[in-house]
């Protein structure tokens, strides 16, 4: 949560977990869960959403994760945005997919650089359920799109 506006109370932490599950519900794909594939720890999520906001980039499905900090730093986010990646475009058939984040998140950053999203300065917003002036609410834009040859 170190680039998001606030840790979550128990209460906001269900409430979120309510949000994904309508979000599968109404969407068919949503943020999924990470677990390390050996001992099925939970340590995170990774997938994709429908952003609520209105924006120059959307209507669009970003691809976003978070995971546990002591998992941090061993490609695991990477590995994990791969296989989301392959999913949202080899079987729910997307087209093109957005991550965006504050610009200091240069973990992030380097995640979305190694799945081959790109990043045009000129894209890049303010986050609009953000206040004027709070020091998260600009915000880098990255986008892929997939290979017409597949």
């Amino acid at each position: 949560m170190e680039f998001m506006p606030a840790t979550l109370s128990r209460a906001e932490s269900d409430a979120f977990a309510d949000r994904i599950e309508r979000h599968f519900e109404v969407h068919g794909f949503g943020l999924y869960a990470a677990e390390l594939r050996d001992s099925c720890t939970f340590i995170g999520f990774v997938g994709l959403a429908v952003p609520t906001f209105e924006a120059h980039f959307t209507p669009c499905v970003e691809i976003g994760w978070r995971l546990s900090p002591e998992h941090w730093g061993r490609g695991l986010a990477t590995e994990a945005a791969h296989a989301v990646v392959r999913h949202a475009f080899d079987d729910l058939g997307l087209s093109n997919l957005v991550s965006f984040t504050v610009p200091a998140n240069v973990r992030s950053r380097r995640v979305m650089e190694k799945i081959g999203m790109t990043h045009d300065v000129s894209d890049d917003f303010d986050h609009p359920h953000l206040a004027v002036g709070h020091p998260m609410r600009r915000h880098v834009l990255y986008r892929l799109r997939r290979d017409p040859k597949t």
